[in-house]
Parts: C-alpha cells; structure tokens; sequence
C-alpha cells in the first residue's frame, strides 16, 4: 500500500491519506482523479475501515467496474466485492428494492426507460382526449422530468400556483394532470423511472427516519465522484446520508460542469465549503493526460468564465503539435477534411481508428462525418445513437421478462400481449384497460379473473386471454429455478419470437434474429459473471437491473478498432490520442439556445473546455462558411471560442478570416451623392445631336460603346479563370471539392477541354477545364 502511495505526487497524495472530516478535491482535466479516488478506498479498508461502510457514487456503471477492478488488485477481490459503489441510480435502485414497502412498491419493481414513460404518457393524453400537437409526449415528460429532479411532487404541483399559471400561459394548463395520472399508473404498474429512482429515495429518508438512521450507521465514509454534475435531488440524498458522521470526499472540475439542462447545479461544488464544517479543499493541477499547447490553450479558454474556483492547471508532458484551424467551405468539405486527415495519419504513422475521435455540439452533424469516412472506408461507431436495447425484437423480448418479475407491468403487458400475434387485438386490450381502471387493479390481475367479469369477450378471445395468462405463470415457476439465461432462451421459443422472424426472410428479418442471439449471448456472459459476486445467483432480476440502468457507453468493451463518433457532452470522462472538434461556428458551438444569458454562454463554453481536453497529443477544430439547415444554405461565422484561445497555441491550416464585419443585408450602393455622370443623358449638353453610330463613337464627349467579342471568345477570357494550358497528363493536382486526383487524360481544346482525373475521393470523375478551379501539386 504505502509502495502505491508513494508513486503519487504531494497534491494526490494528502486527500488520500486523510482518514476522516469533510473534503473536497477540485481536480483538473487529466489530473489523476481515478487514481486518488481509488486509493483513498483502498486506504480507508487498509486503515480498518470495514468496506460495507464505505459508499462510492460514480456516474457511469464503466466508472465504477473501472474503479472496482483497481482495488480489487489493492485488497483483493472477496473484500472488493463488500464495497457499495456504483451510480446513483443503481445504488438507490439497490436500497429502494429493499425498502420499497415502506413506499407501497413490490421489491420486484420496474424502472422505465424514457420509452416506456413517453408511451404511457401517450396513452394518457389519448384518454384525456388531448390535443398531442399541443401535449407532445416527449415535451410532457421532459416537464415532469424537471419536476422531479426539483422535487416539486404532484401534490407540491398543485399547491404552486406560479406553476400552474405558468403551464397554463404556455398553453398547456393540464400538465398537472397528465403528471398525476402518470404518477398513479406508474404506481399502480409496480413501476418507477430513472428520475423516481432519485425522487423515491428523498421521500424514503424523509419520511421514514429510522431508515436514514440504518444507512447513515452504514455509510459512514461516503465518496462522490463528478460532484459538479449533481442536481438537486441528488445533493440532498448525499446530505442527508452524509450528515450524521461528515465524512464525505466529493470529487470534481467545476471547469466540467456541462450539464444544466439536466438539472445539474454548479451550485454544489461551488458552495460545498458552506455545507460542511471543516472542509479540507485539495487542488489536483498537474494535467497527465494532454500535452502542453492543449492544456494551456485550454486555461486561456476557460479563463473567459467569471463563475469559477480558483485553479490553475499545468502538465510537465512535452508542447506537442499546435492545436490546427480549418475552414471548410461547406459542411461536406468539412467531413471529407476530417476523413482524410484520418487516413494520412493512419498511412503515415501507423495510427489506429480507435485513437481517433470526431466530437460535435448535435448529433445531426455526424451525418457529413459518416458520409465521408464511408467514401474512405474508415470504419467508426456512433455513441448515443439507438441503443442495441431500444431495439424492437430486443424491447420485445425483455417486455416478455419483464412480465416475468412483474406481472402489473401494463407498459411490458401492451407491447407483448399481441406480439407475436395471438388473437387479442387493441379493442380487447382497450376493453382490459378500462377495466382495470375502473378497479383500480392492473391489467394482469383483471386477465386473471377474466371468466369473472363481464366485458362482452368472445369464449374464443377469453380462451386466448387466459393461454397468455397460463404462459407467463409457468415462466415464472421456472424463474424460481432457473437462472436468466435459461429462462430467456425458454421464453423466445416457447413465444414464438423466433419463428416469427425466421418467417420473415428478409436481410432486415435476419439482422432482428442475430440481435436476439447476441441478447441471449448477453445473458450468458451475465449469468456466467455473476458466479464471482457474493450473494448472487444469475438470475433474471439481476439481468434486468442490470440491463435497466445500463447506458451505451457503458457496454463499450473498448477493444472494437474504430473511429469514435460522438456528442461532446458523452465525451465526459474520455480521452484520445487525437481529437476532431467540428462545427465551431457561431449559432452551432455555442448554440444559438445557450447564449440567452452569461450563464449559460459559460456553460457552453466549459462545454468546449471538455471538448479540448479530451485531446492527448493532437486537437483540431473545424468549421465550414455554410452549412445547410432546414434545407437551406446559410452562411456561417466561426465560434468565438477560437478566437478566445491565446494565438501562439494555434495552427491555421487555411488562412483564418480576418477583420470581421457585419454583413448587412442593405446593399451599401444606395448610400452616398449621386453620381451623375454616371447618367446617360438623353440630350447633348451642347451643339447638334449626333445622327450615326460612327458619330457617336467618335464624340469624346460622348458615351463610348465598346466593340463587342463573339460569345465563346468572351466566356473563355472570362476574368479570374485559371489557366489550364499548361496542364499535362501524369500531373498531380488539387480540387476545392473532390480533393487530390491525377490527371489520366486530356482532350479538346480552347472553351471545350477536358480532363479525365482520378480522385483519391470519389474516383473518375471529368471534368470541364474552364470551369474546373484546379491546382497543380507535382
């Protein structure tokens, strides 16, 4: 242990070493936060300190198993295995499993994902007969989200009236409502969000002090990594389990602080001094993950911010290349610039896809990005796009597994109980759920007494109705003794899942049965991992906890050799030899939605501050003059965070414009004198008027008309055209569009020559040589 310690330097070294008390770390981009972190753990069990008393938050699972496996090599794996450490969500999820009666919850509760929740608040707003251009359900549930996170309940709703008025002047005075009925479904379904999951927790320590009491008794070191990244219902948890003993670390770069319109309050870290007494405040300044350029440029970039903690971060690693500047003229340019700088690097230096990273503000710019890295066969993966659980067949398999563990789950219910088709179509289902509201019973419960009840079923469709009822029991009698796997392989043959695709035949078909059979793959690996942890059996509850709080990065093993693709805000916490930042333009980075107040421009601006950080060796920035939007080609400004970064630690790779004017949209000819000369005046000033051509032209006083040159002859001295005499065949050349070619062939002359040129992107292409703008490179 002490050998460890040692190796780190004074600043990482003397927040490890302090046992008890408040503290609180500001660490730097690349300052070894995981390091400290995982050996202050790992110190804290060495000092005597039992590992069922220490809590870790992280916000990623990846964070966590990262973290785990470290002081697994620390302490050893049976003791590693005793720590509480996880995200937020996971670890409450934990403690609410065990304590969910105390809140009138199963133990065996469901957490929706985002689509689950927008799909029964659709089916809310349909029952409400509500207008869904008005109550979008996405809007709907990004509202109550907000609420949540705020721990403004139905009932804390209700009692604010500047809440309400406030719905009711942007038009949607039912919000309440909607929110209620979603609250007492979900409650009814046995089911909480990711956003109750939070929520659920405050209300448990709030109302049931005995339980804070038990948790507080267990947590009595409690750790929190990305303290800047907390909302409000997370601080107060961490507050309340925290306040009996104090004997909290938090972790965090409030340069980082990227996630306000989430909920994240700056506030927190900002003002930890004030919430504990005795707070020791550590710096951790040294940078070891990026060279000099960057992590200096970097500083004159957030240097710019006002809301701040005091921090100036260095690095002892070497200059390492200029961060470069490139001006595309189009969107398009700009990702055939980024795709073939990658494939040089890749030539010249040997470089792996996986060092590389194409980092934007949205995700519709990755667009322009795949088509051009597709054109040079340069694979690459997109984070964040569609999940490989929010797909159909897999949504379709879990909902059958779902029903499993919690039979009340009507989200799960509706998705399977016709899929594959079984004869119960929406009227019936529409005719369960008015039922089950009118009982207040979920729709399970009211299949199972369908004999009992008179809805006007057919005996055929009643029949049906208790077959499906009959095949989830008997998946759950197997549960009882089944590990996940089997259970899942049973459930997708006996469905008919399967066979339905296999019925199917096409590529789309077959593609949806090899998700199935790496789901399945999945569950194997998860049962045959969960023979290590204590207490643990593999089975299907475990998976789909599991699987429930799992994100896309979360799944990535790594070891997959292509470009990365991705949102700067997913970015977080991820480093690459060589990052691409593009779209740096005003309007875009920052966003035209961020500049509203000097709050959120700083919060953009920490964005970027992620962005070049993420940067180990080499960092560019990209920008093109326009760029479609809405179908239309507006012109664009480059960001004024480029201008912001200190000159001597940039590159200009195409001449940087320089004195920026407004463009106005008033054509500045209409101001001024008039000229009158300019005037062609109808009579002479003097004498008689001329009466030929030929005495016109040879009045000096007169206006001169100019002998004019056959069409062709003008178009070819056309002013400004290259001239492309000189042009052989064998030549190297450079196009403004398709990049670097060779010239194979010429033909024609004058107005009318041509040349045939292979382009390293795009291939053959001929072109026109007047009106073709080429440059001859060798």
């Amino acid at each position: 242990m002490e050998a460890l310690i040692n190796q780190l330097n004074e600043a990482q070294r003397a927040p490890v070493l302090q046992k008890d008390g408040a503290m609180i770390v500001i660490a730097g981009a690349g300052s070894g936060k995981t390091r400290v972190l995982t050996l202050r753990i790992a110190y804290l069990m060495h000092q005597g300190v039992d590992a069922f008393n220490i809590l870790s938050l992280t916000f990623t699972n990846k964070a966590a198993r990262e973290m785990k496996e470290r002081i697994s090599k620390i302490v050893g794996h049976t003791e590693a295995k005793n720590l509480w450490m996880g995200t937020f969500h996971s670890v409450f999820a934990k403690i609410l499993r065990s304590e969910a009666d105390k809140l009138g919850y199963p133990s065996n509760f469901t957490i929706y994902d985002s689509q689950d929740s927008q799909r029964l608040i659709g089916q809310i707003i349909k029952e409400m007969q509500l207008d869904r251009d008005i109550y979008k359900p996405n809007q709907v549930l990004s509202r109550i989200s907000s609420y949540k996170n705020s721990l403004i309940t139905v009932k804390a709703y209700f009692n604010n009236p500047e809440l309400m008025e406030a719905d009711a002047m942007a038009k949607k005075p039912r919000i309440g409502d909607i929110y209620q009925h979603y609250v007492e479904r979900c409650f009814k379904s046995g089911a909480m969000d990711f956003d109750d999951l939070l929520l659920k927790t405050n209300e448990l320590l709030t109302l049931h002090p005995d339980v804070l009491l038990k948790y507080q008794n267990r947590f009595r070191y409690i750790l929190v990594d990305e303290y800047q990244d907390t909302n409000h219902s997370q601080y107060l948890i961490v507050k309340a389990l925290s306040d009996r003993f104090q004997n909290i670390c938090v972790v965090g770069d409030d340069a980082q602080s990227i996630y306000a319109f989430r909920g994240a309050n700056i506030n927190n870290i900002l003002n930890f001094q004030k919430d504990y007494k005795g707070v020791q405040t550590y710096r951790l300044e040294q940078n070891y993950r990026s060279s000099r350029n960057i992590v200096e440029a970097a500083n004159t970039i957030i240097d710019h911010n006002k809301t701040k903690l005091d921090k100036v971060v260095w690095t002892a690693n070497p200059d390492g290349p200029k961060i470069k500047v490139h001006r595309s003229i189009t969107d398009a340019e700009e990702g055939r610039f980024v795709a073939s700088t990658i494939f040089e690097q890749k030539m010249l230096h040997q470089k792996m896809n996986g060092e590389f990273a194409i980092l934007y503000r949205t995700n519709a710019q990755s667009r322009a990005m795949e088509d051009a890295l597709r054109k040079r066969d340069i694979p690459y993966r997109i984070y964040g796009g569609l999940s490989f659980y929010q797909r159909k067949e897999i949504k379709d398999v879990l909902g059958y597994l779902r029903m499993v563990i919690n039979p009340k789950d009507e989200e799960a219910l509706v998705r399977i109980i016709n899929f594959p088709t079984r004869g119960i179509g929406n009227t019936t289902v529409e005719k369960l759920n008015i039922a089950a509201n009118h009982y207040k019973r979920s729709i399970f419960e009211v299949m199972e007494h369908i004999d009992k009840i008179d809805l006007k079923l057919t005996a055929g469709t009643k029949n049906k109705i208790n077959d499906f009822v009959t095949m989830i029991k008997n998946f759950q009698v197997i549960n009882e003794t089944q590990d996940a796997y089997y259970l899942a392989d049973y459930v997708v043959k006996k469905t008919g899942l399967v066979q339905e695709l296999k019925k199917d035949g096409t590529p789309e078909g077959i593609a949806k049965l090899e998700n199935i059979e790496e789901l399945l793959n999945g569950i194997k690996d998860f049962t045959e991992g969960q023979k290590e942890v204590d207490g643990a059996r593999g089975a299907l509850a475990e998976f789909m906890e599991d699987v429930a709080l799992a994100t896309d990065l979360d799944n990535d093993k790594g070891d997959d050799d292509r470009v990365a693709l991705m949102t700067i805000h997913l970015a977080k916490g991820l480093e690459f030899p060589t990052v691409f930042c593009v779209g740096m333009e005003e309007d875009l980075f920052p966003s035209a939605m961020s500049m509203s107040t000097r709050s959120e421009l700083e919060e953009e601006r920490r964005l970027f501050y992620v962005a070049l950080t993420r940067a180990e060796h080499q960092a560019y920035l990209t920008y093109a003059q326009s760029r479609y939007r809405w179908g239309k080609l507006t012109d664009c400004d480059p960001s004024r965070f480029i201008e912001e970064i200190a000159p001597q630690y940039l590159e200009f790779l195409t001449p940087p414009e320089t004195n920026y004017r407004y463009k106005s949209g008033i054509n500045s000819d209409i101001f001024g004198d008039v000229d009158k000369s300019k005037f062609r005046q109808t009579k002479p000033v003097s004498g008689t008027p001329p009466k030929t051509l030929s005495e016109i032209n040879n009045k000096e006083e007169g206006p001169q008309i100019r002998k004019l040159k056959e069409l062709s002859k003008a178009i070819s001295s056309t002013k400004g055209q290259a001239d492309t005499s000189g042009l052989e065949q064998g030549q190297v050349v450079m196009h403004e569009r398709f990049g670097k070619g060779k010239i194979l062939n010429l033909e024609g002359v004058g107005a009318d020559r041509k040349a045939e040129i292979h382009f390293e992107v795009g291939g053959i292409k001929k072109l026109l040589l007047r009106f073709a703008k080429l440059n001859v490179i060798s």
